[in-house]
Formats: C-alpha cells, sequence, structure tokens
C-alpha cells in the first residue's frame, strides 16, 4: 500500500512538472493515465524489484497457452474478493496480466515496456490465469463449506 501511494504521488508530481508538454492531441485524462502507467513500469523495472520477481520463460506449449475460464465462479464471488485475489499474485505476473488484461496490451508492448521477452509474457499471463482459477475454486469451496456450517 506505501508504495502504491508514493507512486500515485510520484506520478502526479510528474503530471503538474511536465504539463507544459501536454499539447492537446488528445484527452487530458489520456495523457495522465499514461503518465501513471508509465510511472508504475518505471518503478517495475528497477533492478531490485526486477531481480527479486523476473522469471525467463521462453515458450508455452501450445496446449497450455489455451485456458478456458468459465464464469460460473465468477458470479458467486464479490468484487472486493476478486481484487484481492489479483492482488494476491506474485508482483511480475500481477504486472503483465493487468497491462495484458485491464489495459488491452498485446504481448510485444508488454515485452518492450518492461523488458522481457514475449514467450515470458505469455507465460506470465498464462500463470496468472491458472493461479486465480485455483484461488477462485478454492474460494467457493470455503463459501460452500461456510454457508453448509451456517445451516
Amino acid at each position: 500500500m506505501e508504495d502504491a501511494e508514493q507512486l500515485l504521488n510520484d506520478g502526479f508530481l510528474k503530471v503538474f512538472t511536465q504539463i507544459e508538454h501536454f499539447k492537446n492531441a488528445g484527452s487530458f485524462a489520456g495523457w495522465m493515465q499514461r503518465i501513471m502507467v508509465n510511472t508504475c513500469l518505471d518503478y517495475l523495472r528497477s533492478t531490485s524489484l526486477k531481480e527479486d520477481t523476473m522469471m525467463h520463460v521462453h515458450s508455452i506449449p501450445a496446449e497450455e497457452s489455451n485456458i478456458s475460464v468459465s464464469n460460473e465462479g465468477l458470479e458467486n464471488i464479490e468484487f472486493r474478493e476478486l481484487v484481492h485475489i489479483i492482488q494476491s499474485l506474485p508482483a511480475m505476473t500481477r504486472t503483465v496480466f493487468n497491462l495484458f488484461v485491464f489495459d488491452g496490451y498485446n504481448h510485444k508492448e508488454i515485452s518492450g515496456q518492461l523488458d522481457i521477452s514475449e514467450g515470458t509474457s505469455h507465460w506470465h499471463v498464462h500463470q496468472a490465469r491458472t493461479m486465480l482459477q485455483k484461488k477462485i475454486k478454492n474460494s467457493e469451496h470455503k463459501k460452500v463449506m461456510y454457508e453448509a456450517k451456517r445451516i
């Protein structure tokens, strides 16, 4: 949480100190979002964090790259719980997953921004999906057990 607050402050500092570079070519919100995302990516590129979390994987077997996700689990999980589960992913896996799923970047763009291979980017998304599926299923199982005890 402290890192997130610091990154938010750093991002706003960059916005305010670089505001004269905004050219009105697009939306101000989009320009500001780009600065915030780049601030967070710069932090993740830092050598200490990168060394702790980086994994080098160059390829994923083809049969493992296609994961089907059922919405059954998502119907029974609350938003806050889902956010908590995503936040529990390892830092680099969570970052790649967020860039891919929420920010809409492709693997080539992610690999360029984080200085990792495209295969590593694919692996992190695959790993995140696998871990999320397991954690969501585990969460559902705990809810069923809790509700059974209440009755």
